[in-house]
């Protein structure tokens, strides 16, 4: 068992069964699964950049990453219906809370002038979004290798009913919100 579900189960799960009055412990919000979306325009015209981001996204997230296809074409950006445009990975369980953890704890805090997180990315039903503008701030990845600065998108998916039980879960979990 990682240290971050050992600590949700131990110290999270508690809190919020006291702050939300829970009367069973399934009713405890908890993170489902983690989506890791890079999207690549630039793949039309460059298709070795999709190679260089499925690798990096693998040595990120410890899975490989499917490769998205564009689903119509569009004219006016050279897009046909089929064609890659970018890759995704889904993390659940023991992968999905070593990447929380790490994002946490190394990632976020290596960002230049970091203040925080947005507290408002929440989609209404308690799930977070996040962008990352640069890919380097993972320590997996080594600077001297990359061609090009790529961002990808983290989904936090979460079972909370409302945005502010899954902010309360994320914030409990080390999430370092700014406001």
């Amino acid at each position: 068992m990682s240290h971050l579900k050992k600590y949700y189960h131990e110290t999270v799960v508690p809190k919020l069964m006291e702050t939300y009055q829970y009367k069973n412990i399934m009713q405890v919000p908890r993170i489902e699964k983690v989506v890791l979306n890079m999207g690549l325009g630039e793949a039309i015209h460059n298709i070795k950049i999709m190679d260089s981001a499925v690798e990096e996204l693998m040595m990120i997230a410890g899975q490989r990453p499917v490769i998205t296809r564009a689903k119509k074409s569009i004219a006016a950006f050279k897009l046909r219906e089929g064609m890659p445009i970018g890759c995704m990975v889904t993390l659940r369980r023991q992968r999905m809370y070593d990447f929380f953890n790490k994002l946490v704890n190394i990632a976020l805090p290596r960002v230049r002038d970091f203040k925080g997180v947005s507290g408002k990315a929440f989609d209404g039903r308690g799930n977070y979004t996040l962008g990352v503008k640069e890919q380097i701030i993972f320590p997996e990845i080594e600077y001297d290798r990359i061609d090009k600065v790529k961002g990808l998108n983290v989904s936090v998916i979460t079972s909370a009913k409302s945005d502010e039980e899954g902010k309360e879960l994320l914030k409990l979990m080390g999430m370092p919100f700014r406001n």
